[in-house]
């Protein structure tokens, strides 16, 4: 099955969709660094540097040897900046130029005619503006000749290890009715003897075979530091030799001190007066804890101050490597650029284990 990814940043629609037995044609992204780590690990598509308005549909099928109609799948995760609840609500406008690429992912729908189509967005894209983002999808795509559903997923649901919550539109034209996703894990599964659900995947099931560091050390690639601990260290490793990005961030004096006060799980509130900041995020300098599931993953997750980072063992922030164990990327997704140019592609991005799990969707 064949796929294009439009605003595919880093790859994590596409490595997902790659694990289903999809494979990727070509990667689509405006942002230079993103697109530089989407080549590293996806060689063997074509890779495109543009704003996506820019190019023309037909002729992107020409130049892969597609006709209209051909392409099995069209995915893609229109930048959301507009609908995020990390935007002041006051700043959120209906026609804001970081919402109206929705509009020109529904273009190339529309001039490409996939058989299946895939979108991802942040949940309060779902809802907002009275659902008229979801309405406009919905009818265009319906008048095109597809059946559509639509839903927020959260992937710690689907096996991964993270809170996050997401909305996705699925759609198909080849007669056949989109089906959802089906649940796999849960909360409530561990203390359940009669459920088939699988428990939520803790921090500590994703990075505890993962080597103990300092802030400032580590190499990549480097050797791992112990076999697998469980089934998902399993299916994360993929068979790699080396683990790519394990490198903790060197922290600043002040920042070490903060977070060398804190115990796991405690975070902000509890920094003694002296090394307290005079302001900050709820989870700022926050640690975290073996048991529980990694709150949803940001662009700031190189920053102590942003959210809560911090390792729930060592005294540093979890590392590149760990923070895409967290969100399902295999060991073997090399990201390149700055540390800082790693967490944006990495927070932007969709968890690869639910993009496969939402491609499998289709082939079921």
């Amino acid at each position: 099955m064949k796929a294009i990814d439009l605003f595919c940043g880093c790859g994590g629609l596409s490595a997902g969709l790659r694990d289903a037995g999809y494979k990727i044609l070509a990667g689509i992204d405006i942002e230079q660094h993103y697109i530089q780590t989407f080549i590293e690990n996806f060689p063997d598509s074509l890779s495109i540097c543009s704003d996506a308005s820019k190019v023309v549909p037909v002729e992107l099928l020409s130049q892969l040897g597609l006709k209209v109609g051909e392409l099995d799948l069209l995915v893609g995760g229109p930048p959301c900046q507009g609908f995020s609840k990390n935007v002041p609500h006051s700043q959120r406008k209906l026609h804001s130029e970081n919402n109206t690429l929705v509009n020109t992912f529904l273009e190339y729908c529309e001039a490409m005619l996939p058989k299946w189509v895939l979108m991802e967005n942040v949940a309060e894209m779902r809802n907002g503006f009275n659902q008229h983002y979801t309405d406009e999808i919905v009818e265009r795509l319906t008048n095109a000749g597809y059946q559509v559903i639509h839903g927020i997923y959260n992937a710690a649901d689907y096996g991964v290890p993270q809170r996050r919550r997401r909305a996705f539109f699925m759609a198909r034209r080849d007669g056949v009715a989109p089906k959802e996703p089906i649940i796999t894990h849960a909360k409530e599964a561990a203390n359940d003897l009669f459920s088939s659900l699988k428990p939520h995947i803790t921090v500590w099931n994703a990075i505890s075979d993962l080597k103990p560091l300092k802030h400032g050390q580590g190499e990549s690639p480097d050797t791992y530091f112990k076999p697998p601990q469980n089934h998902y260290q399993e299916y994360i490793r993929n068979g790699c030799t080396f683990t790519y990005n394990h490198v903790a961030k060197s922290l600043k004096p002040i920042q070490y001190e903060r977070i060398a006060s804190l115990q796991p799980g405690q975070g902000i509130k509890d920094l003694p007066d002296h090394l307290r900041p005079k302001g900050g995020y709820s989870g700022a300098y926050g640690r975290l804890t073996k048991d529980i599931v990694m709150p949803t993953i940001t662009r700031w997750v190189f920053h102590a101050g942003s959210g809560r980072w911090g390792h729930p063992k060592d005294l540093r922030l979890i590392t590149i490597r760990e923070a895409a164990r967290l969100h399902g990327f295999k060991d073997c997704f090399k990201f390149v650029g700055s540390y800082t140019q790693q967490a944006g592609q990495l927070g932007n991005s969709v968890p690869p284990l639910l993009a496969k799990i939402m491609g499998e969707a289709f082939l079921d």
